[in-house]
């Protein structure tokens, strides 16, 4: 469905192909590793592109049907280009910190949330210009404090629809919090890193800069494609086509069963030779 796809060249050129040392590698990731190079192990791309492929589908699909996608990137190599991207977008993101239990305990997530949400709206009304120096810093500073680290949910209404992670162990927490509710997750997944909990493994470099940009750069297209009328419109046609075809697909046992019968009969009336 996707018309957002990556393709072994562009790969190549932002360096995805580069894992890690080989001391550090991951025995979970050895089907997706090349070979090595000056003790730097080589992801097999050949691996990558279908996978990814797949995973950007999946996206245009969820963003279609107005689910959301959450994007995961806290470490510095991917917190800016995750803000930027997710916004692009219109996905929620976190890219700072996860706290504990912003899944699995989103109760009190949702309540920080308002806290963020009075915050703004006192500060939008002038409530802070009436307040002391002191107070309004001390505002000021929570809200700034929340921003940071819940800003980039604030919109999100919700539990979220599939998770986006770079660097899959830097983001433990958060792949376990999905695993626990059984929301789905993409990862990129580099060779020191332990692949279990992510539903889609993206083998790549999750350290490079350029390559971390083509990967969330790509989710994002494919969630804006998704939510064009274009997007939609596949979705829709492929829903019916699969409903189309489902009649035909529960009689197909019946007949595969009588023309069973009828070679076996054949075959059976056939004299010996």
């Amino acid at each position: 469905m996707s018309q957002v796809q990556v393709s072994m060249r562009d790969l190549l050129q932002a360096g995805a192909h580069f894992g890690h040392q080989t001391r550090y590698w991951n025995p979970k990731m050895d089907r997706y590793i090349f070979g090595a190079r000056n003790k730097i192990h080589i992801i097999n791309l050949e691996h990558t592109v279908p996978a990814f492929n797949e995973a950007l589908e999946l996206v245009a699909r969820l963003a279609a049907s107005k689910n959301k996608i959450l994007f995961v990137g806290t470490k510095r190599a991917a917190g800016k280009v995750i803000k930027e991207q997710a916004e692009r977008a219109g996905m929620p993101y976190v890219n700072h910190r996860w706290l504990g239990g912003m899944l699995t305990n989103y109760k009190t997530i949702r309540a920080s949330i308002k806290r963020l949400r009075d915050l703004e709206a006192q500060q939008s009304d002038g409530t802070f210009e009436r307040l002391t120096k002191k107070e309004a810093l001390m505002r000021t500073r929570d809200m700034e404090k929340l921003e940071r680290s819940i800003g980039g949910i604030k919109d999100m209404g919700g539990l979220p629809d599939a998770l986006f992670v770079v660097d899959v162990d830097h983001e433990r927490i958060a792949i376990s919090e999905a695993n626990k509710l059984g929301i789905p997750v993409i990862g990129i997944v580099d060779t020191n890193s332990n692949p279990d909990g992510v539903d889609y493994i993206i083998p790549g470099n999750d350290d490079a800069i350029r390559a971390v940009k083509l990967y969330v750069t790509a989710v994002a297209d494919a969630a804006l494609y998704g939510r064009s009328e274009a997007g939609e419109a596949v979705v829709a046609k492929n829903e019916f086509v699969e409903e189309a075809a489902a009649p035909a697909a529960e009689a197909a046992p019946a007949e595969a069963v009588a023309e069973t019968a009828a070679v076996e009969g054949s075959e059976s009336s056939t004299p010996a030779a």
